[in-house]
């Protein structure tokens, strides 16, 4: 009896530690961060996504948004990658799907762990990063095809706020890096000069390498005057890179367009 006595002592005094452990794991654990992704342009977009390597996936590559429809979508601890919205898309009568803009080669609604072809505007996400905060920006080093907007919601830190590109560039792109519609009535997309080129200095390789060597180019000082808190080219770190603790975050395609 009093061997059983002290089995049932003990094993109360186990289940207590483990409750204990338990109710403090979910007071002070992780919360999964949320994406809501707001489709306030005048026509269709299929937001893509693609994750980086070594992080667990988002439950979707690739989606339909229709005018004023919200989709929000549960993010793994940790978790990496970019989104970004495809325009202009259609299926043939084989059933294969691409756009004009933004395509990821999928042939598909989903992506598929492709990324996007560019000119394309991409939203960057690295969360629990370095001091337990998420960095993130809205980049057109890869050029431009759809105005967006990322707003962290309930994050703190000093350099936790909005960013993107809320202006519509395809418009004002200048001619030689301009993609047009398929009839040529409109523009559609903007290309970076390194995608427009293909040289060093405005692709930031080779010999430009480096900060000290790769500078802003007078075409990606139409994109900082245009939208100063985006990436412009690829060494453009210190005014475009934000962090939140604690974050959800709103990505809005075509934003209204007096944010900046």
């Amino acid at each position: 009896m009093v061997f059983l006595a002290n089995f049932m002592a003990q094993l109360t005094f186990i289940a207590s530690i483990f409750v204990l452990i338990l109710s403090h794991s979910v007071i002070s654990g992780v919360q999964a961060t949320t994406f809501t992704v707001v489709n306030k342009c005048d026509y269709v977009v299929w937001p893509g996504i693609l994750t980086n390597a070594g992080v667990p996936p988002l439950p979707t590559t690739g989606f339909t948004l229709q005018r004023g429809e919200t989709k929000t979508i549960a993010a793994p601890t940790s978790w990496g990658g970019r989104f970004w919205g495809r325009t202009h898309c259609s299926q043939d009568s084989t059933g294969k799907f691409s756009c004009l803009t933004g395509d990821c080669g999928s042939g598909k609604f989903e992506c598929s762990g492709n990324g996007a072809t560019p000119p394309a505007t991409l939203a960057e996400f690295t969360l629990d990063g370095a001091g337990g905060l998420d960095f993130f920006d809205v980049s057109l080093v890869d050029g431009y095809n759809v105005p967006m907007l990322v707003v962290p919601q309930g994050g703190t830190g000093p350099n936790c706020t909005y960013t993107g590109c809320a202006v519509d560039l395809n418009d004002s792109c200048p001619s030689d890096l301009r993609v047009m519609s398929a009839d040529g009535g409109d523009g559609v997309a903007c290309k970076s000069a390194c995608e427009a080129f293909r040289q060093p200095q405005y692709c930031c390789n080779g010999a430009y390498a480096t900060p000290d060597t790769c500078k802003p180019s007078s075409y990606s000082k139409i994109f900082k005057t245009a939208c100063p808190l985006a990436y412009s080219y690829a060494y453009d770190d210190k005014t475009s890179t934000f962090t939140c603790a604690n974050a959800d975050y709103t990505i809005t395609f075509c934003p209204s367009p007096n944010t900046r």
